[in-house]
Parts: C-alpha cells; structure tokens; sequence
C-alpha cells in the first residue's frame, strides 16, 4: 500500500474543518444547573453541543448514538474490538476581560479565539476530521473506531460515568485534552475536608476572638482571597499594625476596616491550579499563618494553631506524616482549596490530595487519621479518582510515540501530571495533545486561543494514530 501524506489529507479539508469547528464554538456549552429537563439534563447550551456532534456525525455516515442526553458516539469500522477517543464539548464559564466574544470564533493572527478553542472543542474538530480522513480514505480496519462525547468533563464526570454503566469499554484510546507527547500517568486525586468541630475550649485571658473565616471556594484551586472578622479585646491598634507587617513580609495586599467594633481583615493571594499548589500564594494559610500568632480565644487558637502547624508552609504533607514520592508521577501534593471557621460550627479545611500512582491509599488514610486524632480533628466528604497509570511497553504507548515521532520528527518524551483527564477513565488510556511542547497553556483563561497551524498538525498525527492503532 502506498503510504499516506496526512498532513495533505487534511489540507484538503481545511476549510471545512476550521468552519465547523467555528459553528461548535459558537455554542455557549455551560453547566446551567437552573435551567434543565429530562432532554437536556446539564442545560440547554451542553445538549446543543452533543446533538451538533451527533448530527454532523450522522450527516458525514458514522454511526451517532445518543446515550441518556449525557453522552454519545460516533462509531465506524469493524471488529471485536473499540479504539475509542475521548473528547468532551462542555466547557468553563467564560469569565471576564476577553477582547472579542468569547462565543464568536474570531480568528486573528492565525489563531482561533473562543472559550473551549484548546479546551476541548478545537481538538475535538480535530478528532473527529481525523476519523474522517481515515473513513473517507476506505483504509482497511481491525477495530472500530469511537468517538466518545462527555458533556460534564469540567465538573462532575457525569457523562463518562453513565456512559460506562451502559456501553461497552474500549479496548484502548486517547483523550485529545492535554500536552503532547503523550501523558502515559495520573497521580490520583483525593478531595476530603478536615473538620474540627466547636470544641467549648474556655480561655480566660486572650486579646481577641474569631467570629467568622472565609478563603475559598474549590478544592482544586489556590484561594486568592480570605476574609476574617475579629472582636478585639485589647490592643486593636497593635493588631493592625502586625497585620500591615506581615503584608510587607509575604509581599500581600490586603486591608483592615473597623466595622460595628469588629475589626475585618482581607488578604489577596495569587490563585493557581491545585495540581501545584505552589505556583500560587494560599491567602487562607496566609491568613491562618497571621492568626495563630495572635493571642486568641481558645477555640479558634487551637483551629488556627493546626492549620498553620501542619498545613501553612508545607504542599507536600511532610508535616503531616503522609509525604511520598515515586518515579512515576513526582511527589504526593496538598492543596489547601477551602478553609473556613465560625463561632458556632468551629473549622473545616477542604484539601485536594493528588498522589503517585504507587501509593498505597489506605495507609496514607490511616497515618492521616492518627494524626487527626491526636489534634481533635476528622475527616469527612471523602471522594478518591484512583490514579491512572499505562506502561511504556504497552501497544498503545509505543504506537503513539512511533506515529508522533515520524510526524513531528522530535523524541515523544512521556509525561506524567496531577491533572485528571479522561483516559483514566479507560484500563489503557492516555493523553494525546494538542498542546504542542513549548506552546502556553491557555485553557480557562480569557482570549483563549486555538493556532490554525496547531490544529491542522494535531489532525494529521491523529488520523495516523487512529489508523495505526485500528488496522
């Protein structure tokens, strides 16, 4: 068989490709939990995604199914086996501060403005033309070829998992979400908050109480903000005056306002993804940091106390017991994504714990209770996504890295991260572009941005891959 020019194959299809991935993005497909039914039970805009996919997929011969409005597919090829490729068509709200409409697919400069243009639609488009490629080109398969379609990738994982629960799993494939070369390991992720209730502690002398304590709202992000609201028994002007100290110290900003004779302090971080933790500053351990060298009531002087023990300066659960590392994926991190405190109901820190693939789970659960115990403390909202991991020898890895190799011309070098995506969701799964090496990762923010050449290329290396790995 003569051998296949791909990147000519997509050439000819260019024009197509980059409009219909134009039509996807100009879809809003935001979670709308207020506004749902039956037909669309993640919200109109996400429904109206997956049926574009689906009925672009029907209209171009493959085979469209609908699976519980959550999910669907798009199937061609024969055989026993499924060479499955996970996208999803949901995306992040699209914030603030954007310089043409986020919904509009502008395109300037050879890039493709939209919320979702790398996150996941443009791949996506790629994904798909690269199936196209491979039918239209009446290439003999083994396998049969899916493309799977989530609609809840950015928050609760819904679709794969009714996915799953009603259709077959594949055999192997790649999720079109991440960095090339290929992420061939997750670290796992933990999420679950240590509590500590209001435990009555009576203090006679103490120069001030906590009401209340706010910094946070996900687990998996630094908090760039806190706020606590203080009664001041005695040396108020001190306080604020450490408090403009420590500021300058940790270079925060931040401010003090005197309220109802309460006294309010604010303090701005730098948020980031909670897969690094220290690629930004917590402002709640900050604050937790500031608190607990104050003379405070009993209650919360033993919450904050805690927190800046065994939480403030340490991502890596050193102080804790439960620190570990492996080749593999690096080191276990803790991100610290809520913390909270009030009068009545006491404290809760809400950790996002992403592990190696080699850790044992439970023992670092039973280290983390013992020393809980000991400080008052337990744990509850447990949720764990087992750590993912395929090896270097399998199939699938050394087919992708052949087909990126000859395409690229450059060594695929095996990545591991502590983000999740969806190949931990099959046994031999892995991560697969389009994220080029060198290239800023612009997912979640404003003016994110898809490059026309990237995409091309990425349509090229997974037509090759689907066919390499079907035949």
């Amino acid at each position: 068989m003569t051998s296949i020019n791909w990147t000519q194959e997509v050439e000819k299809r260019q024009s197509d490709l980059i409009k219909d991935a134009q039509e996807l993005l100009r879809i809003k497909s935001v979670l709308d939990e207020d506004n749902t039914s039956p037909e669309a039970p993640l919200g109109e805009g996400v429904k109206e995604a997956l049926d574009f996919m689906l009925q672009l997929g029907e209209k171009d011969g493959f085979t469209p199914k609908n699976v519980g409005n959550l999910a669907g597919h798009l199937e061609f090829g024969q055989g026993d086996e499924i060479v499955g490729i996970l996208c999803h068509v949901d995306v992040v709200p699209e914030g603030d501060g954007w310089t043409s409409d986020p919904y509009g697919a502008d395109i300037r400069d050879g890039k493709i403005y939209a919320r979702g243009a790398i996150d996941d639609k443009g791949p996506t488009m790629a994904a798909y033309y690269a199936m196209k490629i491979v039918k239209e080109l009446d290439l003999p398969l083994n396998k049969r070829v899916r493309m799977i379609i989530g609609t809840d990738e950015e928050s609760e994982w819904r679709c794969v998992d009714h996915y799953f629960e009603h259709e077959e799993m594949p055999a192997m494939g790649f999720a079109p979400d991440a960095d090339f070369p290929i992420i061939y390991a997750e670290k796992g992720i933990a999420d679950y908050d240590l509590v500590s209730k209001a435990a009555g502690i009576e203090k006679e002398d103490y120069d001030a109480e906590v009401i209340e304590f706010s910094s946070g709202r996900r687990y998996n992000m630094v908090p760039d903000f806190a706020k606590v609201v203080l009664v001041v028994q005695q040396g108020q002007t001190d306080v604020v005056q450490r408090f403009d100290e420590f500021k300058r110290n940790n270079e925060l900003d931040g401010k003090a306002i005197v309220e109802s004779g309460k006294l309010i302090l604010e303090l701005e971080g730098v948020s980031a993804h909670g897969m690094e933790p220290d690629n930004g500053k917590n402002a709640g351990l900050y604050m937790a940091s500031f608190l607990s060298e104050i003379n405070l009531d009993g209650n919360s002087e033993k919450f904050f106390q805690f927190v800046a023990n065994y939480l403030g300066k340490d991502s890596r659960g050193r102080e804790l017991g439960v620190a570990y590392a492996d080749d593999i994926t690096g080191d276990l991190t803790i991100n610290v994504g809520k913390l909270s405190y009030s009068r009545e109901n006491g404290g809760r820190a809400g950790l996002n714990m992403r592990y190696p693939v080699t850790t044992s789970l439970e023992k670092t659960k039973e280290i983390l209770n013992g020393v809980l115990e000991t400080e008052g403390l337990s744990i509850e909202n447990f949720s764990n996504s087992n750590p993912h991991h395929v090896d270097e020898s399998d199939f699938l890895v050394q087919t992708l890295k052949k087909v990126y190799e000859e395409q690229v011309g450059e060594k695929a070098e095996l990545i591991s991260i502590g983000g999740g995506t969806y190949a931990r969701s099959l046994r031999s799964g892995v991560a697969f572009g389009p994220l080029f090496p060198g290239r800023p990762d612009i997912a979640h923010q404003k003016d994110e941005y898809m490059i026309i050449e990237d995409l091309l290329r990425a349509t090229a290396i997974y037509a090759q891959a689907i066919y390499e790995l079907a035949k």
